[in-house]
């Protein structure tokens, strides 16, 4: 010891004194690092000196070289970054596998605060070094809360960067859902009573563990479908949303982590499930209103047709039943959460999207749901996402003919009411990829109805609409003019409130056709596909949103 004691600066050299000290109160306690920095004898370390004892022979030394890092590193990305230029990442991830707990505690709090933050080379370096295969395996043997809020969120942090997503789905998916999700749910049977399931419990852990597969959910079609074929996770979630709803409990962030789960899920769902072809139906009218009844049977009952394995497509069913839409119009009914709203109408715009038998029967079960006048009652929100996503979920649902009369009634005048006049915004400042939404919409609203025409010029939207043409999002706005003067029937009464033929070309202008192009052709994807449109993706890549200090 003393030799050891030779090589430290005075501020270690007091620490390994306290472990030796021939006293009954020293004996197996540590002078804290706080307690010895006030000593006026002992002078702080350098960063240098505290990376280097992290390899001290000494556990309770290691331990607190961890923690002093933990503190350092709280808030202050100039610190994280030295520690990664000092090699200090690959000496905290060996930490995580210590057998003592209050070395790997300290060293997943250290790279907790140094994983946090918009500098992705911390992310990488901790990667880099096979930090996520340790974090999941601290994970597993770890029976503390903390080290588990601490592992997650680490993972939660990591998850963020885009090149990290796969590497957490490929390390972490399996344990991550049955160590954390699937138990925190609530899907698992009572023991006393296997016929009761249990409640959600809303922990750090949940909120971390599904902010982190919230964020991994977003990195394209082998995600989406990895998480989807993990057994129990879409059960497991949509047991927790429907406890939240039960309990009124639908503002809490776990609730949105999970209601944004589906919706990444859903994206696609129509082109990405096994034999997806079969439910493909080119020939179906656009406003047909159910699927084939045979099909149904198949789907939901899951009697398969012969020769075919529709075991998977059962599974993926889940994220598509009945009760699935009641479970997202419920949100959109209880929750104040503007995330959770945009998320659960975007899970609506994926699932009424594209042309197979079940976006079809989606639609036609939002409407016997009376799900119509929840969505449009929400077109009234001051929130830019929130009226985004609906908007474009009304364009989906318009595709069935019932529907479309009803939106037609009772949403043209929240659609106008939200467009801009001209060069001036509506009161709400709507950004131009939400008016584009909007005039998108009203053009599937009018679009092979002319009394859903009529009516929008009755509601004086012809005004707005000429006004914004000349403006912006001319293609966009002109595609609803021209449609309208398609009807012959209603050029008579466009005359005589003063319109001719010249309001309705198309203006051409640089600027206009550039912008159009770009938000046209994401809405496109959107309208086929149904995301909630580019600046929407921000809410999917969401990060640890506290950082521990030490």
């Amino acid at each position: 010891m003393a030799q050891l004691e030779g090589n430290l600066n005075p501020f270690f050299q007091a620490m390994c004194r306290a472990q030796t000290l021939q006293f009954p109160h020293k004996r197996n306690s540590m002078v804290s690092l706080d307690s010895i920095r006030r000593d006026p004898r002992w002078r702080d370390p350098n960063l240098q000196e505290v990376i280097a004892m992290l390899n001290h022979p000494m556990d309770p030394v290691k331990s607190n070289a961890a923690a002093y890092l933990q503190h350092l590193c709280y808030e202050n990305d100039h610190i994280k970054q030295e520690v990664r230029q000092l090699n200090g990442v690959p000496i905290l991830v060996e930490l995580l596998d210590h057998p003592k707990p209050e070395v790997h505690r300290k060293a997943c709090g250290a790279l907790r605060n140094i994983s946090f933050g918009k500098d992705h080379n911390n992310k990488m370096a901790i990667k880099n070094c096979d930090g996520i295969q340790a974090l999941v395996r601290l994970l597993r043997k770890t029976s503390s809360v903390e080290v588990k809020e601490l592992v997650t969120g680490t993972l939660w942090n990591l998850s963020s960067h885009e090149p990290l997503k796969l590497s957490v789905i490929n390390h972490g998916l399996q344990t991550l859902n049955d160590e954390i999700i699937i138990p925190h749910s609530g899907w698992r049977r009572d023991t006393t009573d296997p016929s009761k399931l249990q409640s959600a419990e809303w922990t750090t852990v949940f909120k971390n563990t599904s902010g982190c597969l919230r964020n991994v959910s977003s990195d394209g079609a082998e995600a989406r479908q990895r998480l989807r074929d993990c057994e129990g996770l879409v059960d497991a979630l949509l047991h927790a949303l429907q406890t939240a709803v039960l309990t009124k409990d639908t503002d809490n962030k776990s609730v949105e982590n999970c209601v944004c789960i589906l919706r990444n899920l859903s994206y696609h769902v129509h082109k990405e499930i096994p034999g997806a072809d079969r439910f493909q139906e080119p020939h179906m009218m656009r406003s047909a209103g159910h699927p084939k009844k045979k099909s149904e049977h198949d789907c939901f009952t899951g009697k398969r047709p012969k020769g075919d394995d529709t075991s998977t497509v059962l599974m993926y069913s889940l994220l598509y039943q009945p009760d699935v839409v009641r479970l997202y119009l419920a949100l959109l009914t209880c929750s104040q959460n503007h995330n959770t709203l945009e998320a659960a109408a975007g899970a609506l715009q994926n699932l009424a999207a594209g042309q197979w038998a079940w976006s079809s029967y989606i639609r036609a079960t939002v409407r016997k749901e009376k799900g119509l006048p929840i969505l449009v009652e929400l077109l009234r929100s001051d929130v830019d996402k929130v009226v985004r996503a609906v908007a474009i979920a009304l364009r989906n649902l318009a595709m069935d003919r019932r529907n479309k009369d009803l939106i037609g009634s009772y949403a043209l005048r929240d659609l106008v009411g939200n467009l801009p006049c001209g060069q001036q915004h509506p009161a709400k400042n709507l950004e131009g990829d939400t008016v584009v939404s909007i005039l998108n919409t009203i053009h599937e609203i009018i679009t092979d109805s002319p009394e859903n025409a009529r009516a929008l010029i009755q509601g004086h939207a012809v005004q707005k609409l000429v006004a914004i043409n000349k403006s912006r999002y001319t293609k966009a706005a002109s595609q609803v003019l021209q449609t309208i003067w398609a009807y012959k029937d209603l050029r008579h009464t466009l005359t005589k409130a003063g319109w001719n033929k010249s309001h309705f070309k198309v203006l051409h202008t640089m600027l206009n056709d550039k912008m159009y192009r770009n938000i046209s052709t994401l809405y496109n994807n959107i309208s086929t596909v149904n995301m909630t449109m580019p600046l929407c993706l921000s809410v999917l890549i969401m990060e640890n949103n506290q950082a521990v200090s030490g």
